[in-house]
């Protein structure tokens, strides 16, 4: 079978998980196979060695090599997964430059020959701005060795601001270098990953349009460093004045553009704030690369633009299932494995953890020795029915010895026990006083049994008070006679000013009455009560009190809840959006760009920028509408 290598730019390594087709299974593993992929190669892990996890580690069939940030959060990072069944490494490292040490070793460039991939950059070929340690600090690179290539996975750093120039420029002169070097060497290389670079005009949308605003050519827009590193090393890039010192001659392919030569439009980047995915406006900055010796291995390579999950696309190179190698055709199953672990495209020997080198995931000590989580569900459970038959042999024992208790206190109860225990205590009046002689084979029954006891003893003890007892005491209190219904909270206090101390007056002949009502009849004490009327004081006359209270009652206006309704409505109604050319709603967004509008929010159209990259008219994506949130009416009907 053919032998495919994927490199995709992840943007989190659990993102691709929130869309199809990948929320159907949420596992590595299925997704690899979707991908229908032997090596994958991720970038922007953006995750630290704490945040791994028994998926991400633990998958059955694949290995795992992380390069991951040493001080950054949630920033960058970069893992290789690799088929067993297909392929092993013989060597692996961590970095570009050979400075990061291996497990319990030393630095990768300071191994025995025979124990490093070799080609590190020598100190004339890097940059003296930045050190060797830094470029490696951040999770950029992660490198394998097969009998067949070494193959870089590498995330480039890509240009936010005027602090990172350097960086950057000492990444890529740290790349530039390896490879070269490693050419050198006499070996294959297979570099992949995210670059950050645009390579050509053709790589990218409305070229025409940004080299117009910035007053550029095409020959200053090729000529920036960066640019110019890429077309230097790779086969027919443009390359404007002469070429740099040690980089005279190319050596990769780009092999999306060796089979697709001219094919327009093939963006493996879309800028997801401006939902230009969906319009194909976007660039081209992940590469599948190779040198010269194992070009004519490929049969395919191509990107997957229909695979959501993240604002980066995957991009593939196939390699055919015989190679020509040393002027014969060997299966490349031969060549992607140990010595000895395949012949003629068979296996002679089965993958174990013996081949697992010193920088897998595998090995770190939380996950060593270790298989998935999923696997403690499907164990079958041999010693249940050994418990079981413990715990129900447990009160027979107890009842033919039961001077024994103590014995039998640290002991957990059965079933049976802890039912005939809730038993006895819910029903206490059944149980004689007697019974607690028999019932000494556990500390549960023994209480059980004194129970009733203590409940015949007590039995003259006061009763709690119920809900209906407490509505009473609080009622014979007099602490809620103010509040008359729910309406009360609603009505406006009308503030009575000699009421005070008549009521105070009166306040100890209504606590009397009160008192006589609730001993008397509740029939009787409902006709009093009917026959009273508002306005009749405590002896039947009129009081200041009580006078004023049928003019306050019928001059209260309640509030209308559909007017309240409508003018909460007003305040806090519903934000009307304008609508753009389409008659559909506007979106809000904010400036980001530095100046006097940074923070500003605006409306413009919801849909996809076109093609163009620009906005258009009587057209299917983005049109021309653009109002500043400031200058619409919110509340505009």
């Amino acid at each position: 079978m053919p032998f495919r290598i994927t490199t995709w730019n992840v943007n989190g390594i659990r993102n691709p998980f929130g869309y199809q087709p990948w929320r159907e299974n949420r596992t590595f593993q299925a997704m690899f196979d979707t991908l229908e992929a032997d090596i994958v190669v991720m970038q922007e892990a953006k995750i630290q060695r704490k945040d791994l996890k028994d998926d991400m580690v633990l998958v059955p069939g694949w290995d795992v090599y992380f390069s991951l940030p040493k001080y950054k959060k949630g920033y960058s990072g970069v893992a290789i997964y690799t088929r067993s069944s297909k392929c092993s490494p013989i060597r692996a490292e961590e970095g570009i430059t050979g400075v990061l040490c291996p497990p319990n070793s030393v630095k990768f460039r300071d191994l025995p020959p025979d124990q490093q991939i070799g080609g590190y950059p020598k100190p004339g070929q890097l940059s003296e701005a930045v050190d060797d340690a830094t470029l490696d600090s951040e999770g950029r690179c992660v490198i394998l060795e097969f009998p067949a290539f070494v193959l870089i996975g590498v995330y480039s750093p890509a240009t936010r601001d005027e602090t990172r120039v350097e960086f950057r420029q000492a990444y890529i002169d740290a790349i530039d270098a390896r490879v070269r070097n490693l050419v050198a060497l006499g070996k294959e290389v297979f570099l992949c990953g995210d670059l950050n670079i645009i390579r050509s005009e053709l790589d990218t949308a409305g070229l025409a349009e940004q080299l117009r605003k910035e007053a550029m050519t095409i020959e200053d827009f090729l000529s920036t460093p960066s640019r110019r590193f890429l077309n230097q090393i790779v086969f027919g890039g443009q390359v404007f004045r002469d070429r740099d010192a040690g980089r005279e001659q190319p050596v990769l392919w780009d092999l999306c553009r060796e089979f697709h030569p001219t094919r327009p439009g093939m963006y493996t980047c879309w800028d997801t704030r401006k939902n230009a995915r969906p319009g194909n406006f976007g660039t081209r900055i992940d590469y599948v690369l190779c040198t010269s010796g194992i070009k004519d291995w490929f049969i395919d390579s191509n990107i997957q633009e229909g695979l959501l999950g993240s604002d980066h696309c995957p991009v593939y190179a196939t390699i055919g299932d015989t190679v020509s190698h040393a002027g014969a055709q060997v299966p490349i199953t031969d060549l992607m494995n140990p010595s000895g672990m395949f012949k003629n495209g068979e296996r002679q020997r089965e993958w174990t953890a013996k081949n697992l080198l010193p920088t897998s995931a595998k090995l770190i000590p939380e996950f060593d020795r270790r298989r998935s989580i999923k696997d403690m569900f499907f164990k079958k459970a041999t010693v249940a029915p050994k418990q079981a038959s413990t715990s129900s042999s447990q009160p027979a024992t107890a009842q033919s010895s039961p001077g024994n208790s103590s014995s039998t206190v640290s002991k957990s109860p059965s079933k049976e026990e802890l039912a005939s225990a809730s038993q006895t205590i819910s029903e206490p009046s059944s149980v004689p006083p007697s019974s607690n002689s028999t019932t000494t084979s556990s500390p549960q029954k023994r209480s059980a049994a004194k129970r009733p006891a203590e409940s015949s003893s007590t039995s003259n003890r006061p009763q709690k008070k119920g809900k209906a007892t407490l509505t009473k005491e609080s009622s014979k209190s007099g602490t809620g006679a103010g509040q008359k219904s729910l309406m009360g909270f609603f009505k406006p206090k009308n503030p009575v000013a000699q009421s005070t101390t008549v009521a105070d007056a009166k306040a100890p002949e209504k606590e009397t009455i009160s008192q006589e009502a609730d001993d008397k009849p509740l029939a009787e004490s409902q006709s009093q009560e009917g026959n009273s009327g508002p306005s009749a004081g405590v002896d039947g006359e009129e009081g200041p009190e009580n006078t004023p209270k049928p003019e306050s009652q019928s001059s209260e206006k309640v509030r209308d809840p559909i007017v309240a309704k409508t003018s909460w409505s007003k305040i806090l109604g519903k934000r009307v959006v304008p609508k753009c050319e389409h008659g559909e709603d506007c979106q809000s967004l904010v400036t980001k760009k530095p100046g006097i509008n940074c923070g500003r929010s605006f409306f413009v159209c919801a849909r996809p920028t076109g093609p163009s990259g620009g906005k258009e008219k009587n057209t299917e994506f983005r049109c021309s509408t653009f109002i500043w949130s400031s200058d619409w009416n919110a509340r505009q009907q």
